[in-house]
């Protein structure tokens, strides 16, 4: 991979064909490595559109390749909206941690105390699923409710409060909670319900108001424009096109978001910014390692895009190595999109990464390339 990379980063602008051209104030250094490492991961991976942004202390680069949309001749750029799928945990992490730094909950508040739903809600052993178990995949919970699947312009809309509550009642826990870790969309989607019934404020607003507007991410939405030009197209495993599905169902805290790469390097650069006093609270615990691997009976589902060395609220933490700082990142697919964001805190360097095709060995790939291009740019 790093003979790759250093092929990868000698290669002319001829090869990065849709490359947007460098803006004057663009650090040349770094354009260069966006664009012929872009260009080289579009090239490898054979997908009809990638975008790749490098943040470096403080400074954001994004190129775009191919086609955002199949027959538009328009290359992706920082613009550009995409779903960014699971990366949605990181920001339903963030709510979390902003409401335990304002005193509205704690993380070892209890489901059964934080959402009235007229059931028990499943424990083992005497331990009940906190806050905290659902925020770091250690609730004992299944990937999953058993919702069956909506239309294909529809896919989420079966996952219901009906469908969760039936799992729910029949005792669906893998291990007791906070012994182990699966991952688990249904966690995060009862998580996020759970805040917006312990802050009085319907989900999509309590995520404006405690992180997306205080950091100003103006470009992250849980909704599609009317005119799609601009929306990444995703295709299948098969490299058909996806429908351009909306966000129903109860998938806010999981998967439900909409974002640019601009944005999710915006979002990047404020982690780096480790003196900034914009949320520096909610900054200091949505960056803490919570659950280190080492104290869990079971793991699974966790290293496909790096091996995790602990949970986070969302991230997954990577521990320092002899070739790269610790690293927190989040994959995410959905509707035929899968993306990557990394970023290191200590050394202010992070990286975004999309492609809008369904290709499982692209997207361990990008990954890998992310996590060493990052190492190599963490260097003195």
């Amino acid at each position: 991979m790093k003979t790759m990379l250093r092929i990868a980063l000698a290669l002319t602008l001829s090869v990065t064909a849709g490359a947007t051209a460098r803006a004057q104030d663009e650090d040349p250094f770094l354009v260069n490595v966006v664009e012929s490492t872009g260009g080289f991961m579009h090239l490898r991976y054979g997908v009809p559109a990638l975008v790749f942004g490098v943040v470096r202390d403080g400074e954001i680069v994004v190129r775009g390749f191919g086609e955002r949309r199949d027959g538009s001749g328009e290359a992706p750029n920082g613009d550009t909206l995409l779903r960014i799928g699971s990366i949605t945990k990181t920001f339903t992490g963030a709510t979390l941690a902003g409401l335990v730094a304002d005193g509205t909950v704690s993380f070892t508040d209890k489901l059964q105390d934080s959402l009235d739903w007229g059931i028990e809600f499943p424990s083992r052993d005497g331990r009940a699923i906190r806050l905290i178990d659902l925020a770091t995949h250690t609730s004992g919970l299944p990937r999953e409710a058993s919702a069956p699947p909506g239309p294909a312009d529809d896919p989420f809309s079966n996952v219901t409060r009906e469908a969760m509550i039936a799992d729910l009642e029949g005792d669906p826990l893998g291990f007791t909670p906070g012994t182990g870790a699966t991952y688990s969309n249904f966690g995060f989607n009862l998580l996020a319900l759970a805040l917006e019934e312990r802050s009085g404020t319907p989900y999509r607003e309590l995520l404006q108001e405690r992180v997306l507007g205080p950091i100003g991410l103006t470009s992250t939405t849980y909704e599609l424009p009317d005119d799609l030009d601009n929306v990444m197209q995703g295709h299948d495993f098969f490299g058909q096109p996806m429908a351009d599905a909306p966000t129903s169902g109860l998938i806010e805290g999981t998967g439900g978001l909409f974002s640019t790469p601009n944005d999710i390097l915006r979002w990047a650069a404020w982690h780096l910014d480790q003196a900034s006093d914009v949320e520096a609270e909610l900054r200091l615990l949505d960056q803490a390692a919570y659950i280190p691997r080492d104290t869990l009976d079971v793991v699974y589902g966790f290293d496909e895009s790096g091996h995790m060395d602990a949970l986070g609220l969302g991230w997954i933490v990577m521990h320092r190595t002899a070739d790269r700082p610790t690293i927190l990142q989040k994959a995410g697919g959905r509707q035929g999109n899968f993306s990557y964001v990394a970023f290191a805190p200590g050394a202010g360097v992070a990286a975004f990464v999309t492609i809008n095709s369904f290709n499982l060995d692209a997207a361990g790939a990008m990954a890998e390339t992310v996590n060493d291009l990052i190492g190599q740019l963490a260097q003195p």
